[in-house]
């Protein structure tokens, strides 16, 4: 598994995450086997959140691998926190609340990464600058980033906080795009050219925010996955080819697609299937050409200006 270094080095990073949304549907048994796995094909960044089966995937992830601290040094754990029952809060009582929640649950001392999960128009910067600072200063968390936030709503933070924000968690897939679209469709009066994000992509790579890119597998939001989906021939077809020509499955292909972008973005599956997770990760190894990668862009019906 190749790595990527985040934040000009600060951190160093599995270019592939396992996301743990679904981890608490597994026994304790399978569970361990399953994050066994992922460390054996290299993977050392687990993404949690607060709101993941209530709670319940920080605690069975943590009980099903035996957290001590010679487990906890071969792992970088990210979670989340500010999504409540039918609202967001980024206030500073319910950070510091959530992370402590966290930290019993993960049955550690810390937390490498905290995102704000997604955005709250409520947001009171000085509050979460407040925060942040506190728990840094104390060793709870020692980095820190948001999900799903366009450049200015990041601006905002930043003018408050004093920690950077060292990464950006947003859906891309091969079917989901629109962060690439705008930018292939510049001075266009047709629907791709639609700027739907304040130019997201570009302002993470001058600013350092690795992209995190959540359901690489999803078409629309959660409508399903494009993979072996009678919904997207063309688009499979292509993938297929090249996964046979590369002697490695679609799920490697689709996920070797977001790797190939200069970004280094780094994709969160969210797979608990052992043998899908194996040949997820052998997107590592797999080089795409620039060709094949517009290749697999236009079949999902893209077209280029």
């Amino acid at each position: 598994m190749k790595s990527i270094n985040v934040s000009n080095g600060t951190l160093q990073v599995s270019e592939i995450s396992l996301g743990c949304m679904r981890i608490a549907g597994l026994n304790e048994k399978d569970a361990n086997h399953f994050i066994q796995t992922a460390l054996d094909e290299g993977i050392n960044f687990f993404d949690h959140a607060d709101i993941y089966a209530g709670g319940q995937a920080e605690e069975v992830f943590s009980k099903a691998i035996g957290m001590n601290a010679s487990v906890r040094e071969k792992m970088i754990i990210q979670t989340k926190c500010g999504i409540r029952q039918g609202f967001f809060d980024f206030s500073k009582e319910h950070i510091l609340a959530s992370v402590d929640g966290s930290l019993k649950r993960l049955n550690t001392d810390y937390i490498d990464v905290l995102l704000l999960h997604r955005p709250d128009t409520l947001v009171e910067p000085e509050e979460v600058a407040e925060a942040f600072d506190q728990l840094y200063v104390s060793g709870k968390v020692r980095h820190f980033g948001v999900s799903n936030q366009n450049p200015m709503q990041i601006e905002l933070l930043k003018r408050y906080v004093n920690q950077k924000l060292i990464f950006n968690q947003l859906q891309l897939s091969i079917t989901n795009t629109g962060m690439i679209d705008a930018g292939l469709n510049v001075n266009m009066q047709i629907d791709p050219s639609i700027n739907r994000d304040g130019s997201i992509l570009d302002y993470c790579r001058l600013n350092d925010i690795t992209i995190q890119a959540w359901s690489p597998f999803q078409y629309g939001f959660f409508e399903g996955v494009f993979l072996d989906n009678d919904k997207f021939p063309e688009l499979n077809a292509k993938i297929n080819e090249i996964a046979n020509a590369k002697g490695v499955t679609n799920t490697a292909i689709a996920i070797a697609w977001i790797l190939r972008h200069p970004a280094k973005i780094q994709p969160i599956v969210g797979t608990t299937n052992v043998e899908r997770l194996k040949d997820i990760c052998k997107a590592s190894n797999v080089e795409l050409t620039r060709q094949e990668w517009y290749e697999i862009y236009r079949a999902a019906g893209n077209k280029l200006p």
